[in-house]
């Protein structure tokens, strides 16, 4: 794990730094001290309520987490990889949730976590490992997780490597048999990179779902989209119910309507890969 460079300052109720791979800022909410929103390069990256890691600020981390809540008996350890880690609000969520869980998060910037683990500290903290997300899953056993989690940007896009048919081999050889797949990505319309996304996810598990607000999937905004996949039944009615109750409701596609977003796009390869679509100016905190 890396550490922050010199020129590290704290102001108030700001924490700032120069990591690996950017400027990170720590910016406490003046509504409830004990949150702080992570900021990477002006995009906001994670939220975090250290009293209460159940209290989850961000819309498509609810949605993540009600897909999370659903993985298995409930209240039963789970076995997790994070493929990206911000401030790790996940995996606070779900030790919280699901105590005694096994969690590790991939964070290629070892700066960045050295400075979440230093102003931030989880009691439960998981297994960091610094390293790309796609090629740390070289080093995990077969079978090693019940839930894996992609929520990987590089200047507020998905890099083209985790998006190919040959990540999602890498992904389905660490996952147990059933295990469930999640990924966060953005997109809008017309639609340059979401139906490419679900053609290749389509073609590498069985039963696909996805959750994301109405206006966005209306095309009337950018916004995330949460795709999820599994070889076993998904319970997307459950799913259905959670995302309508929620304080921002989503709405959730089951199997096939899922697969309708595909259309006609072939599934993506290294050879044809491509970045997520840049986000509009101003969104995401840029």
């Amino acid at each position: 794990m890396g550490t922050g460079r010199t020129d590290e300052r704290r102001a108030g109720a700001v924490v700032r730094a120069e990591v690996d791979h950017g400027s990170a800022e720590l910016v406490q909410d003046a509504d409830r001290p004990s949150s702080w929103t992570l900021l990477l390069d002006g995009t906001a990256q994670s939220h975090v309520d250290l009293a209460d890691p159940e209290h989850l600020e961000f819309e498509y981390v609810r949605r993540i987490a009600h897909v999370a809540d659903l993985v298995g008996e409930p209240g039963r350890p789970l076995r997790v990889l994070h493929l990206g880690g911000g401030a790790w609000t996940l995996a606070r969520y779900l030790a919280a949730t699901r105590p005694r869980s096994p969690q590790t998060v991939v964070e290629l910037d070892g700066a960045l976590a050295a400075l979440v683990a230093r102003y931030l500290p989880d009691p439960g903290e998981p297994g960091v490992v610094t390293a790309e997300a796609r090629a740390s899953l070289a080093g995990f056993a077969a079978a090693s997780f019940d839930l894996v989690v992609l929520d990987v940007f590089a200047g507020a896009r998905t890099p083209a490597q985790v998006t190919t048919a040959q990540f999602l081999a890498a992904v389905r050889r660490v996952l147990t048999p059933g295990g469930v797949y999640v990924a966060n990505l953005g997109d809008g319309a017309p639609w340059p990179f979401l139906p490419g996304q679900v053609a290749t996810l389509g073609a590498a598990f069985a039963e696909l779902a996805l959750v994301a607000s109405p206006e966005v999937l209306r095309g009337r905004r950018f916004g995330n989209i949460v795709l999820v996949a599994s070889d076993d039944e998904l319970p997307v009615a459950d799913l259905i119910r959670r995302a309508a109750g929620d304080p921002f409701p989503a709405r959730v596609t089951g199997d096939g309507d899922t697969r309708a977003w595909a259309g006609d796009a072939a599934v993506v390869t290294d050879a044809t890969a491509v970045p997520s679509p840049r986000p509009p100016a101003g969104f995401w905190g840029q």
